[in-house]
């Protein structure tokens, strides 16, 4: 077990400094590879020369790849200092440099704008899997009739919809005409109300995505577990149907359910970027 546990924790720390290094390069290496100066980019095309030659002092731009490297793997556990002549800026570790849209410090910005994002994931995904697993299986134990069809085309037309366009319908609709919400975001630390009106229209849109795509997955995954052996057996038995269901065959039904909603979860705490585009939503896709 204790030789297991080295194993993963020696794949992880390389799969870190994998990532790393490819993060690195996606934002340092190939633009210089592709003749864009960031130096440049962080100042501005209009900026005067002395400006761009200190932007490129102070974050390290013209220092060898291998320092460029070393600096960065360096401040991440040890925090590091910008300097350009009398201008001295200390980044605290975690340091992952400085954000060009911002011109702040990365960890920072991630620290403020994660919250956001991880309540946003979060709620979308109370709703879509109240609703989404629900509607799949009523679907499932509905097959062919009114109700398996009408739910199946809500959620093939939540597939289908984009989150944008479902988005600024919801604005349209329950902010702008009816006046329901608000639609702007509150903090949290300000108003409940506020930040409670502000939330739930991004998180019915996107559960709406979701919740369409695990009501069909739900579906099939519920009509196939009721056709296995062990559920005619338990009803074989004389088990009650409520029992045969809620013990035995939704059991096995969340299994792949809650395996997609881990995965899921950490695509949308990645930055679910259109729903908070679409609503200005301050998290971790507009950082």
């Amino acid at each position: 077990m204790l030789a297991y546990l080295i194993r993963r924790l020696f794949a992880a720390a390389v799969m870190l400094v994998v990532i790393i290094l490819v993060v690195f390069s996606i934002f340092f290496l190939v633009p210089k590879w592709a003749g864009v100066d960031i130096a440049t980019s962080f100042v501005g095309k209009q900026a005067d020369p002395a400006a761009v030659e200190a932007v490129r002092t102070k974050l390290g731009l013209g220092d060898p790849v291998f320092v460029q490297v070393w600096h960065f793997f360096k401040g991440i556990f040890v925090g590091r200092t910008y300097a350009a002549g009398g201008d001295v800026t200390h980044c605290s570790a975690p340091c992952f440099g400085y954000s060009f849209r911002s011109e702040q410090a990365v960890w920072p910005v991630l620290t403020d704008r994660f919250p956001v994002t991880l309540g946003l994931a979060l709620g979308a995904a109370v709703l879509w899997l109240l609703f989404g697993v629900s509607a799949g299986v009523l679907s499932a134990l509905k097959r062919g009739t009114i109700w398996d069809r009408g739910a199946m085309v809500i959620a093939l037309g939540g597939v289908s919809l984009p989150i944008y366009f479902t988005g600024l319908l919801s604005l349209a609709i329950f902010s702008y005409g009816l006046g329901w919400v608000d639609g702007k975001y509150v903090p949290l630390s300000e108003s409940f109300t506020g930040w409670l009106g502000g939330m739930i229209l991004p998180w019915v849109t996107l559960a709406f995505l979701y919740a369409a795509m695990y009501a069909r997955i739900t579906r099939a995954t519920m009509l196939e577990i009721l056709g296995e052996d062990y559920i005619r057996t338990a009803r074989a038995k004389g088990l009650k149907e409520q029992v045969v269901i809620r013990k035995h065959a939704m059991r096995s039904t969340m299994t792949p359910i809650l395996t997609m909603l881990g995965m899921d979860l950490g695509a949308l705490i990645g930055g679910a970027i259109l729903t908070e585009t679409t609503f200005s939503l301050p998290g971790l896709g507009q950082a």
